[in-house]
């Protein structure tokens, strides 16, 4: 991670509530009160190894005194989630970044939720927002057995009418044109999961011509076909011009130069590095920005985008 976490908190709580799920809740050291939040966001988690892991913030935006998140263990995974499992207890300190939201909940009528797995975190906080609010809305949730399913009976108490647990072993997958099958050119769909699942819900709600969000894991296929040459990159507060070569970062250029810049996933999937653009034309390659956002050329992710002009102007 390049940058410091801006918060240092305690493990309040520790408690498993899915198989190989636990759910930390963090609180100031000192009783303060912490940065607020909006259904979507995430922090960034320091594991013991200096790895950096993102996790959705799942508990009640109003309460100010803690944050709660929800940590599925990866076996497969880089590290990040064994260490919290088997090192983070009750008393312990953990550096954290954020909150920051690029999942934002959008005011609209109806919405449909599709999760999969440990995706349920952000869009717990969106049911709950929804389900006080007063709009139409409904939750598919997809898993691979009832046992790995964190929050599903908490879901079905809120309302159990709107809300559809699909345990893979149980009931095979989401059926997606169900799922949709009375959304309106007005409904908002928000997805987050597995690749699988967001490639399929991309797929209907094209068809459908619906609206859908989505927050993802692991890196899309960008399909970039430009060829990764050199460019420059402005700094607007300094006017200092940097090189980016074709085989490195921007990220790795200002780092080198000594440019203080906060990054964490470094695949483009996070959201942290997130810069202003103020001239040229950014070659969006993250997975974070929506169609409309990276249309508009006013941001990139420079852990992993370039530029399709010969010159960016960041506000740095």
């Amino acid at each position: 991670m390049t940058g410091s976490p801006s918060l240092h908190l305690t493990v309040g709580r520790r408690r498993a509530i899915a198989r190989d799920v636990v759910e930390f809740e963090l609180r100031p050291p000192d009783g303060g009160e912490l940065p607020d939040w909006r259904p979507g966001a995430h922090i960034d988690v320091v594991a013991g190894s200096g790895a950096v892991r993102q996790y959705s913030l799942c508990g009640d935006p109003g309460d100010r005194t803690s944050y709660r998140i929800a940590v599925l263990r990866e076996s497969g995974g880089r590290g990040g989630s064994a260490w919290l499992h088997d090192h983070l207890r009750e008393g312990d300190r953990v550096a954290v970044g954020g909150p920051r939201n690029h999942f934002a909940l959008e005011p609209a009528p109806h919405y449909v939720f599709l999760a999969g797995g440990i995706g349920i975190t952000p869009l717990l906080t969106m049911v709950r927002a929804v389900s006080g609010e007063g709009a139409g809305w409904s939750l598919h949730y997809g898993g691979r057995t009832r046992a790995s399913m964190a929050y599903a009976r908490e879901l079905r108490d809120l309302d159990a009418s709107r809300v559809r647990v699909v345990p893979f072993d149980e009931c095979g997958l989401i059926d997606l044109e169900a799922a949709l099958g009375e959304a309106t050119p007005e409904t908002h769909v928000y997805c987050c999961g597995p690749e699988p699942l967001i490639a399929a819900a991309e797929a209907a709600c094209a068809r459908r011509g619906l609206r859908l969000r989505t927050e993802r894991f692991s890196p899309k296929r960008t399909g970039s076909s430009r060829a990764d040459t050199p460019f420059t990159v402005r700094l607007a507060s300094t006017g200092a011009e940097l090189t980016v070569p074709a085989d490195r970062s921007i990220v790795d250029s200002l780092v080198e130069a000594g440019v203080d810049v906060l990054t964490s996933c470094e695949e483009g999937t996070c959201g942290t590095c997130e810069i202003a653009v103020l001239d040229g034309r950014p070659d969006h390659r993250d997975s974070v920005l929506t169609d409309e956002e990276q249309a508009a050329g006013d941001r990139i992710l420079p852990c992993v985008s370039r530029s399709r002009t010969p010159r960016l102007v960041l506000d740095l």
